[in-house]
């Protein structure tokens, strides 16, 4: 009886009528002929309400209904989300459906209005943006029922609880690794250029053609075979590109909901990837007033994941980075010449030339690339503050 109780609810249109029959009853204490309407409206109401029930109960799951998620969600993207209704009632019914999504979205609008034939199927589709990695809870699907009558609806509660973790953004990864694959970088502005130089990866002999560089000719397979031979180079692979993220304080700068940490943990992850792919080696590096992660490079096919469960448990700090210690650890631990792209900001001019001297040092052993973020909300409010002047 008390399940019972907790999945029946009034609706508008019964109390609409209820205050109807009201009425009548006031008015028939000046109009005695309208007390015999009066009555007669309450017991086409009873009845309504009884068949109303019959309809809806008798049925014991009328409604069904799945949630589906991915099984992690891409932080800073939008994920879709499935819902699969099914209706096992010999009659139509109006169904509102409340989707219970986790309390980090803040969303108060994730309901729907539809209606169903009989013993029929429908999905429903919407999308959720996370701002923050971690672990999200989603709650319980409520689907409330009406026949035809409308006087009651009858609440399905589908148990969906279901803990889905937020990653860094995987689907910008896929996007850039497609577009790298593809051959369509040029539609992100960027474009192959012709290198000139020599690389000093030995790839094949082959004979000479014309145009061909004579500081190449290789004069043992010359003599040998009796026809100018030349040597083939090929671009270097296996080369070490570490991505080093500042996780001081100055990486929890807000920006479109998303930390500068966030971002920099996305574009890490797909920086990683490429460079994976590319037959190159990935490492990563997190630090602020202490190194928080050391990831050394490699090409191994578990690389990415490390790298991707790594930069899920990251998170900012509340004190200056230590920028000579970032120093005195590449010194210790990366022997090796690599590519270094520092993802940091600074909060003025100041504070960066205070840490340069320390940059200079690495860039020596290195090949150090600072990427810094863009504040282009300043930009605009200072375009428009120039504009009015």
């Amino acid at each position: 009886m008390k399940a019972f109780f907790k999945s029946l609810y009034l609706t508008p249109r019964l109390f609409a009528a209820l205050g109807l029959t009201v009425f009548l009853f006031v008015l028939g204490f000046f109009f005695s002929l309208v007390i015999a309407l009066a009555q007669a409206s309450l017991i086409f109401i009873v009845l309504l309400f009884i068949i109303d029930l019959l309809l809806l109960y008798r049925t014991a799951d009328g409604i069904f209904a799945r949630r589906h998620t991915p099984q992690r969600l891409s932080n800073g993207d939008d994920n879709p989300i499935y819902l699969d209704l099914e209706n096992f009632y010999t009659f139509p019914v109006r169904l509102a459906i409340v989707d219970e999504v986790p309390f980090q979205f803040q969303l108060r609008n994730v309901n729907f209005k539809l209606e169903m034939l009989a013993r029929s199927k429908k999905s429903i589709a919407y999308s959720v943006r996370p701002v923050q990695r971690g672990e999200y809870s989603f709650g319980a699907v409520n689907v409330y029922a009406e026949s035809p009558v409308g006087l009651i609806s009858k609440r399905y509660r589908m148990a969906e609880e279901r803990l889905v973790p937020v990653y860094p953004s995987y689907l910008q990864m896929r996007k850039y690794e497609l577009l790298a694959f593809s051959k369509r970088l040029t539609e992100g502005g960027i474009k192959k250029v012709r290198r000139l130089g020599h690389t000093m990866e030995f790839e094949q002999i082959r004979e000479y053609v014309k145009g061909d560089d004579f500081r190449t000719v290789n004069w043992k397979a010359t003599a040998r075979s009796g026809d100018v031979m030349v040597n083939q180079y090929q671009d270097e692979k296996s080369q070490p590109v570490y991505s080093v993220i500042d996780m001081g304080r100055a990486m929890k700068m807000p920006f479109e909901g998303l930390s500068l940490l966030d971002y920099a943990v996305n574009s890490s992850l797909v920086i990683s990837n490429i460079a994976l792919r590319k037959s190159d080696k990935a490492g990563l590096i997190t630090f602020s007033n202490t190194i928080g992660s050391l990831l050394p490079a490699a090409r191994s096919g578990t690389q990415l994941y490390r790298i991707m469960e790594l930069l899920y448990n990251q998170s900012t700090r509340f004190l200056e980075s230590d920028y000579e210690m970032l120093y005195a650890t590449l010194r210790r631990q990366v022997h090796q010449r690599s590519l270094l792209l520092l993802f940091t900001n600074f909060e003025s001019l100041t504070s960066m030339k205070r840490q340069l001297p320390f940059l200079k040092k690495i860039a020596r052993s290195h090949l150090l690339v600072t990427i810094f973020f863009e504040n282009t909300e300043l930009g605009k409010l200072l375009g428009r503050a120039g504009a009015g002047t």
